[in-house]
């Protein structure tokens, strides 16, 4: 593990958009109908908040207006996984508005959102609950000087290594070339996390059963790269 006094060590403060253009009638009224049915509480229970044939947590932190979270639910159900429960992690109310907009047309109980910072949920998760993590484009901070309010720095590595289970998964994506040297640097120098990667195609390509974002499809600063880590029990 690194060491308490790691320079990146400091209490994470959220940066980024909570508000945005004004909602809709009907988006006001399913963040305070559908938002509350569905919304996951952090430092509790988390399968207590799911389905009883829920056994397996996943989190999407920053999950954007919902594609990849919703294709994801969909895909669960459709192979018949119901013992897995999603969780989604936005702070930006209008991207938790058009998810909710496709849940209220497709109801799926295997998904639970929390309108905030995902470091909330991490830091509240029992050790060893999480099967799947995903941060997906995350807001890249290019300057030099924000590099401190990227979502993975070193404390937050050692709290997903907390969180996942021996042999979970970690995927991250990004098509920002700045911020993917930072993120290899600090998951390969993590002795927790070992990435799965055995050659070009396996980053180059977006892997099958990882559905597409709509900011993926833009390819707003160049190709996007995929990277996925396991959680080692060593």
């Amino acid at each position: 593990m690194t060491e308490p006094d790691h320079p990146e060590r400091k209490r994470r403060s959220l940066y980024g958009r909570r508000k945005g253009p004004k909602l809709s009638e009907r988006q006001s009224g399913l963040r305070q109908t559908l938002l509350r049915d569905l919304a996951f509480t952090p430092n509790a229970d988390p399968w207590a908040q799911f389905p009883n044939s829920v056994k397996e947590l996943w989190l999407e932190v920053g999950f954007g207006a919902g594609e990849h979270l919703f294709a994801l639910a969909e895909q669960c159900l459709a192979e018949q996984r119901s013992d897995v429960g999603l969780i989604g992690a936005e702070p930006y109310e209008m991207g938790v508005a058009k998810l909710l907009g496709k849940l209220s047309e497709k109801p799926l109980n295997n998904v639970r959102l929390f309108e905030g910072d995902g470091g909330e949920i991490i830091a509240g998760l029992p050790d060893a609950s999480l099967s799947r993590f995903f941060l997906l484009f995350p807001d890249p901070w290019p300057k030099t000087r924000h590099h401190k309010r990227r979502f993975l720095q070193m404390e937050m590595l050692d709290q997903l290594a907390r969180v996942l289970k021996p042999g979970a998964e970690l995927r991250f994506a990004t098509d920002d070339k700045s911020y993917l040297p930072y993120a290899l640097e600090r998951l390969c120098a993590h002795p927790k996390f070992q990435w799965m990667a055995t050659g070009p195609g396996d980053w180059k390509t977006r892997p099958a059963g990882w559905p597409p974002t709509r900011y993926e499809s833009k390819a707003i600063k160049g190709p996007p790269v995929y990277l996925a880590f396991r959680a080692c029990d060593n």
